[in-house]
């Protein structure tokens, strides 16, 4: 007799007996669990997910339209810094009084009247411009207010910000996220025109803030929230690290708009202008809306019974173009009237007192509200702060300022990829260094040395914390759900969001400190960086263990596609017979 063919049958039989014993096992310990044990140990997977797929080719089509909505954004809030470019007194602009006194002089600013024998001052109120852009400050007269009204206008864009987050979430109770979006997109070309040629300051501000509402209506429809019952497509349409990674990058494409507005804005020589180049590429993103799927889960739990049907073509349709048709059940109608009738007996979100039981609840509601708040304030703040490096390099700063925060994305996706459960340390780790990098600014604030040499110096140390706030804060909006259970999770992530943006209407006026020293500003920003870092590392996700069914499911698997070349070899004492 050959003695391999002895030593593999008898290695053959061994296996079969230790997999006979691990299923005997499991079906003990099956058989021994309560049913919620039994049914927490089935994967929660539901017919939509099951023929779409984790992701494909019809949701990056669909993710993509949806991230196009964060471009028209981002040149909302931070067209300010070409609308209104400081003027240099005396060479481009001037103080122009009806009648000045042969007692009375104009200062170094121009900003006042001085009566040189009593020394009193009175504000100039007329000015004449020499400047070959018509900017906003110069339509309002605000050259010598610029500082406290430019950030008096962007405290209204950001509180209109807040008020369309909640009235986005509001909205998506009755209304189907897609129409939301919709609803966003049109009265955002309104806003945005009327914006542009308010000739009033006070109605500049409030058309200003509608436009802000309309643009957070947009992203906020398109962005995945929280879990699948949030409605939003990011949320309704990816899965499982595909979802995490979309939210992720979905501020990429914010940082793509603060690229190319410099350009943009080359092209116009008045502020109106700017305004209205900003706003009507809204149109394509109105064009494209065939393209864009509405959420499936929403038609199912709050749509009528017909919805049903327009569900199922949806799906095949995003079947079809994965090539996961193959996927579809016969029964695939029946199994979307069950989907349904589970998604509205589904226990309500929990209330927010709830949110503040549980291991560990109260660490994270505390440390979740304080990051997210300081990284939301710095986020925008420090863009609007490059106009502290001066006038001439406005064009490159925003430009660095872009790439930072796109960085700071992609850092945060390899964090959330390589360091799963610790992903939140290492990002609140990268805050607190990047924050004392930026500190640094100190130390040659007031030396004497080469203008250009000085701005690369301020730039550098400021794109280091900037692509930290980027990687916190979209690890944050994207992951943050996970450290609660699901009945949790939607409210828990719309109190965080909403007290981040609350906070946010500070972000302009923390820019005033430029006044004192530019250093000051800078620093503000950076000790909320490294605030927010130590908050962020209080965040922990919960472990759960695999159950021990899927565990022996997925060996199995690999058993099955696994190449016969790169199977186990097993040995065992006296397996061989010697004949």
């Amino acid at each position: 007799m050959d003695v391999t063919r002895v030593s593999t049958s008898s290695s053959s039989n061994l296996s079969q007996r230790n997999l006979a014993l691990i299923y005997e096992r499991r079906d003990s310990k099956l058989h021994n669990s309560s049913p919620s044990t039994q049914r927490s140990s089935t994967p929660d997977k539901d017919v939509i997910h099951h023929v779409i797929g984790d992701f494909g080719i019809w949701q990056l089509r669909t993710i993509l339209i949806i991230f196009l909505c964060k471009i028209p954004a981002s040149w909302f809030m931070a067209c300010i810094i070409f609308t209104a470019p400081e003027l240099y007194p005396s060479t481009e602009f001037q103080c122009n009084p009806p009648i000045l006194k042969p007692n009375q002089t104009i200062t170094s600013n121009q900003c006042y009247i001085e009566d040189l024998t009593t020394g009193e001052r009175e504000k100039c109120t007329n000015f004449l411009y020499d400047f070959d852009f018509h900017s906003l400050i110069m339509d309002f007269d605000l050259v010598c207010l610029r500082d406290i009204f430019v950030a008096w206008t962007q405290y209204w864009h950001l509180f209109g910000v807040l008020v369309g987050g909640v009235t986005a979430t509001k909205m998506m109770m009755f209304i189907s996220p897609r129409h939301v979006y919709f609803i966003g997109q049109i009265a955002q070309i309104v806003c945005g025109v009327i914006t542009g040629y308010a000739r009033d300051f006070s109605l500049h501000c409030a058309f200003r803030c509608l436009s802000a509402v309309c643009c957070a209506i947009m992203f906020t429809s398109g962005q995945a929230i929280s879990t699948v019952q949030a409605s939003s497509y990011l949320a309704d349409l990816t899965f499982g690290i595909h979802r995490s990674g979309a939210i992720i990058l979905y501020d990429t494409f914010w940082s793509i708009g603060v690229i190319f507005l410099p350009s943009l804005s080359s092209f116009f020589n008045h502020w109106s202008h700017i305004y209205l180049g900003i706003t009507f590429p809204t149109l394509i993103l109105t064009f494209l809306l065939q393209w864009t799927p509405d959420s499936p889960r929403w038609l199912l739990k709050n749509g009528s019974e017909s919805e049903v049907e327009r569900v199922e073509l949806m799906i095949r349709k995003g079947a079809a173009i994965n090539d996961r048709e193959f996927k579809i059940p016969p029964d695939f109608r029946e199994q979307l009237i069950a989907l349904r009738n589970k998604l509205r007996s589904g226990p309500p979100p929990a209330k927010w007192s709830d949110l503040w039981r549980g291991p560990r609840a109260k660490i994270h509601m505390i440390s979740a509200h304080l990051a997210l708040s300081a990284f939301v304030i710095n986020f925008m703040g420090m863009l609007l702060n490059i106009r502290s490096f001066g006038r001439d390099y406005l064009v490159p700063n925003t430009i660095a300022m872009g790439f930072a925060e796109i960085a700071g994305c992609f850092i945060a996706l390899h964090f959330q990829l390589k360091f799963n459960k610790w992903k939140w340390q290492w990002a609140g780790g990268f805050n607190i260094l990047a924050g004392l990098i930026g500190c640094l600014g100190w130390l040659f604030s007031h030396a004497e040395m080469n203008s250009e040499l000085k701005v690369t110096l301020w730039m550098i140390i400021a794109t280091i914390p900037k692509a930290g706030v980027s990687c916190a804060q979209s690890m944050i909006m994207a992951c943050m759900a996970e450290v609660m259970p699901p009945n949790k999770r939607i409210p828990y992530v719309f109190s965080v969001v909403t007290f981040a943006r609350v906070w946010l209407l500070s972000a302009p006026f923390i820019n005033v400190l430029k006044k004192i020293d530019v250093a000051l500003s800078l620093s503000s920003y950076c000790a909320l960086s490294i605030f927010g870092g130590i908050c962020t590392c209080l965040m922990l996700t919960p472990r759960t263990p695999k159950p021990i069914a899927t565990l022996v499911e997925d060996k199995i698997k690999d058993q099955k596609e696994a190449s016969p070349l790169t199977a186990a070899v097993w040995t065992v004492e006296n397996d061989y017979i010697y004949i």
